[in-house]
């Protein structure tokens, strides 16, 4: 079998179909190099002058005391913006050793730069080119009564029971999930009459700005937020696709740069003004750059655990639910050695072995986020989704090579059909697709049960998912190698958490 290596670069999904993906090629059944080999993963400064972000991490429930201030500045620093709620100050420093200084602070209980490369403008990367339907194919797909035109394309939704669902609600107004991601178009018909302009935001800077349409990706960007926004709330308007939950609102939550790369400081942002907004649900499908995992033994990467930590804690105490995909490289995340090959992926990156229960993917791997595996149109692991016993929640459709796993007609590809900026759809796949429809049964949940808080909605989730048994024996591309190996009961298990979520439950029970 071959897969994607990387998260499309760094954001967790697949474009066209895994097997076009030259790039980033993975062999399940590699071994990883011996932990003593491995070099040592390199350390972020500030070198020649140059400028890098910090976080600095302090007491909660108040700003900066005078003396860290005082601090900071003394340590060549300046302080960009503070989460007083949190705790958590962003600083910009060019001293190639404000991280080492402020360390021993009084009051500093944490700190690290948030990246390896400089705070100057980095060229734009493409991360991932969706197939895009052509006009002949969409005239060419024949709706029954009831559906948009482009749903029999989707067959994802049945996969989850979301076409019944919609026979008995399309969910709440009063319900909105916010996409953490590369920007959201909200200028597309299927997504303008359910977009929430007051809870979207870009946070790419680490500070919100509010300038109208800053959420929405240049054309020079990646349309994976626009993608994620439609599979979620796209609407069942007579046109286009339908969204899992298409009378829910959605917002825009912009925070990665036009690289691609999603820095700590702007998803901090992101988590506290969803929480400060309103948000009752969150999609997270990316991991934070520039380290695929965040190992505790490292302070520069425990300060960024630590940061989105309490952010994501944060949200949920005020009452958002926070989703995020596991992640595409067929990664065992209950393993005790991961080869990390991309790390950092905005400086020069280099082979570690690193034990997932002590190094984290963030905010994926974080307490209290759902995590997300993602299955094919045959119901069963996608050949690219991590996995682990204890690690994944629950699993939902994020597609698969076609050739893998083809769908029923009238369905023609095995990927996932979303909206693209311009008013267009496309297809792709990856946790990243798988996501945003488990955040779209939570929206159906939260507009059944109003008055649910973030642990009953997850209870749900978790309640209300179709217990799956393991794939065993799991060899997707059926060359008699086993490409993965699943642990745990048919109710939890580390290829389906606690099984495939179930949109019609969710408006049912």
């Amino acid at each position: 079998m071959t897969a994607p290596r990387t998260r499309s670069r760094r954001l967790v999904a697949l474009p066209l179909g895994m097997a076009m993906a030259t790039a980033f090629a993975f062999l399940p059944g590699a071994t990883a190099s011996a932990v003593e080999s491995a070099p040592q993963a390199p350390k972020a400064s500030a070198t020649d002058g140059a400028e890098l972000s910090y976080i600095v991490n302090t007491a909660t429930g108040k700003g900066p005391s005078a003396s860290v201030k005082k601090a900071i500045a003394a340590a060549g620093g300046t302080i960009t913006v503070a989460y007083d709620q949190i705790g958590v100050v962003v600083v910009h420093s060019s001293n190639p050793d404000f991280a080492r200084t402020i360390r021993k602070v009084p009051g500093v209980q944490s700190a690290g730069a948030t990246r390896t490369a400089p705070l100057s403008p980095q060229s734009t990367t493409e991360v991932g080119t969706p197939k895009v339907l052509t006009a002949e194919e969409v005239a060419n797909v024949q709706a029954a009564d009831g559906q948009d035109p482009l749903e029999p394309l989707q067959w994802d939704l049945p996969a989850i029971g979301a076409d019944k669902a919609h026979e008995k609600t399309l969910g709440s107004r009063d319900v909105t999930v916010a996409v953490i991601d590369t920007g959201v178009d909200d200028t597309h018909p299927d997504l303008a009459p359910n977009f929430d302009r007051a809870a979207s935001v870009n946070c790419v800077s680490g500070k919100p700005d509010t300038t109208d349409g800053a959420w929405r990706p240049s054309a020079e960007e990646s349309p994976h937020g626009t993608h994620v926004a439609g599979e979620i709330a796209a609407a069942k308007n007579g046109s286009g696709m339908t969204g899992v939950a298409p009378g829910v609102k959605v917002a825009g939550i912009k925070v990665s740069t036009p690289a691609g790369y999603f820095y700590t400081e702007a998803v901090v942002c992101g988590f506290v003004w969803a929480a400060e907004h309103h948000v009752d649900i969150t999609n997270n499908s990316y991991y934070t750059d520039p380290w695929n995992f965040n190992c505790l033994d490292d302070v520069d990467q425990r300060a960024l655990v630590d940061a989105i930590s309490r952010a994501t804690q944060y949200a949920e105490r005020k009452g958002t639910v926070n989703v995020a995909a596991a992640g595409n490289e067929n990664y065992d995340l209950d393993s005790h050695a991961i080869t990390d090959p991309v790390s950092p992926n905005d400086g020069t990156p280099g082979d570690r072995v690193i034990d997932p229960h002590k190094c984290f993917d963030i905010p994926t791997q974080l307490p209290g986020v759902v995590t997300v595996s993602s299955t094919g149109a045959k119901g069963i692991k996608s050949s690219f989704s991590n996995y682990g016993h204890g690690v994944i929640d629950v699993a939902a459709p994020g597609g698969d090579s076609t050739a893998y796993q083809p769908p029923a007609a009238p369905a023609t590809s095995g990927l996932i059909l979303g909206t693209l900026p311009g008013g267009k759809w496309g297809y792709m796949a990856g946790t990243s697709m798988a996501t945003p429809h488990v955040a779209g049964v939570a929206a159906l949940i939260k507009s059944t049960h109003p008055h649910a808080t973030p642990g009953r909605v997850k209870a749900l989730l978790a309640s209300e998912a179709d217990a799956t048994p393991c794939t065993t024996p799991y060899d997707i591309d059926s060359d008699g190698t086993i490409d993965a190996v699943c642990k745990g009961s048919k109710n939890n298990n580390g290829f389906y958490g606690n099984g495939i979520v179930n949109a019609l439950k969710a408006v049912t029970e």
